[in-house]
């Protein structure tokens, strides 16, 4: 127990000291993790703002398809990236593997169909509770895309927090395609687990606990941002 003790009171201090190392890693999760999420909008948002607005063959297989990804294991995706990356995979060449950006392309494809799933629902939801309107305004496709982006826009800012927990959350295939070596991959998660390995449990609790404070805020976020839309709803 008294073990258990300090390991915890070397941890907030590691945590409130800003320790450089904990800095680093943190900064490099947060990094990786905003950049995949940033891509994942530019691609989700509006593959399931289409998804939701419009009827084409083999449409509803694509939505059945996202809404499997978004339940894909992570040690899949990882174990297949590494594959196409390695030196003898098909993107050899860019020399990709173990650095960060492998890193981000792994959760690129592990919250894009999160995204894009959150997306299509929203936007089906709004379209057809405003399509009425719409017709008689005579909007045109674009128009209407844009008009129900805009409206759901708080629900969309939920869906990329999201996928930003996913992407924080994320160890196995980031360790994959990542390596985990020291101040090049090493991210949160992947370090908590080394470190535990270690019997370092100082740092990985310090590590846990920033990462569980992020988690909590993001949780808190969506809650917020539903509850804010819900109200704008309920008002009018």
């Amino acid at each position: 127990m008294f073990d258990f003790a300090t390991a915890f009171a070397e941890a907030f201090a590691l945590v409130f000291a800003g320790d450089a190392a904990l800095v680093q890693i943190v900064g490099l999760s947060l990094w990786v993790s905003g950049c995949a999420v940033l891509i994942s909008c530019l691609l989700g948002l509006p593959l399931g703002a289409a998804l939701a607005m419009t009827r084409f063959a083999g449409r509803r297989a694509l939505v059945v398809a996202m809404s499997a990804l978004m339940g894909l294991p992570p040690v899949v995706v990882g174990l297949t990236l590494y594959l196409m990356l390695s030196q003898s995979g098909p993107f050899a060449v860019f020399e990709l593997l173990y650095t960060p950006t492998a890193m981000i392309i792994a959760q690129v494809v592990l919250v894009t169909p999160i995204v894009t799933t959150l997306t299509r629902q929203v936007i089906e939801d709004l379209d057809r509770d405003l399509s009425e309107t719409l017709r008689a305004l005579r909007a045109s496709w674009f128009d209407r895309v844009g008009t129900l982006l805009w409206e759901a826009r708080l629900a969309l800012v939920t869906a990329a927090l999201a996928g930003m927990g996913r992407a924080l959350a994320e160890v196995g295939a980031v360790m994959i395609v990542g390596g985990n070596i020291n101040h090049a991959t090493r991210v949160m998660t992947t370090s908590i687990a080394l470190e535990t390995s270690r019997g370092e449990l100082a740092l990985a609790l310090a590590l846990g606990l920033v990462l569980l404070a992020l988690s909590l805020g993001i949780n808190a976020a969506v809650l917020g941002l539903r509850d804010r839309a819900e109200h704008q709803v309920a008002h009018g």
